[in-house]
């Protein structure tokens, strides 16, 4: 195994078996993990105790599943620019994605995906370069990022469109209904569909319907 500088890692990552097999195998590589947690305010309490070299982190953790891990991220790099943070997840959360990988200058970060890591040693080599400064992005992140970046509205069908057209001039889902002569269950879900396909982050509905419309206006 290849003598490579020790790092000192904090590691997030919900799963029990999977943050144990990460740690396990980064010890055998010769870093230490200075901390395991399960969850972002543990992250951040970490971070803090240890001032790790790395953060290696993944984007859905308690309470919620949806973004903690990668929003702590996001907080840490925006304390602190120069921590390196590397993601590790099966989701590309697009929202707070482009914020940290744009947070520092966008180096020392990287966001990888769990199931296109094929290679152990790809794994750790990417880690230290992250380390080391350097930004290491899968490709389908990429991808993802920059297809949302063109015209979020291009994913919405024609109908969608029409329903997000008269949300914008204010109407309840009964009056859409009415104007579109379909049933209310099916402008709610048109709308479900829409807040989707925008990547809206969870909140009340009223304030994703806003959010909605916005992004609507801005196209």
């Amino acid at each position: 195994m290849r003598a490579d500088p020790a790092l000192s890692i904090v590691l997030a990552e919900d799963g029990v078996l999977l943050r144990e097999g990460l740690a396990g195998l980064l010890t055998r590589f010769g870093h230490r993990v200075a901390a395991t947690v399960g969850d972002a305010d543990g992250l951040v309490e970490a971070v803090r105790v240890h001032a790790p070299d790395i953060v290696l982190t993944d984007v859905r953790m308690p309470p919620g599943f949806t973004d903690e891990g990668l929003r702590a991220a996001v907080a840490l790099r925006s304390a602190n620019p120069r921590l390196p943070v590397l993601v590790l997840s099966q989701y590309v959360e697009q929202t707070y994605a482009s914020e940290l990988l744009d947070s520092g200058d966008g180096t020392g970060v990287g966001y990888l995906l769990k199931d296109r890591v094929g290679d152990v040693e790809e794994f750790v080599d990417a880690l230290l370069s992250v380390a080391a400064g350097g930004t290491v992005v899968d490709s389908e992140v990429v991808r993802q990022l920059l297809r949302r970046r063109r015209d979020p509205l291009e994913r919405l069908s024609p109908r969608e469109r029409e329903v997000l057209a008269l949300m914008a001039e204010g109407r309840s889902n009964a009056a859409i209904a009415r104007t579109l002569v379909v049933s209310e269950a099916a402008v709610g879900k048109h709308i479900g569909n829409i807040l989707t396909k925008l990547d809206l982050p969870p909140a009340e509905d009223d304030h994703r319907r806003v959010l909605a419309v916005v992004t609507y206006l801005r196209g």
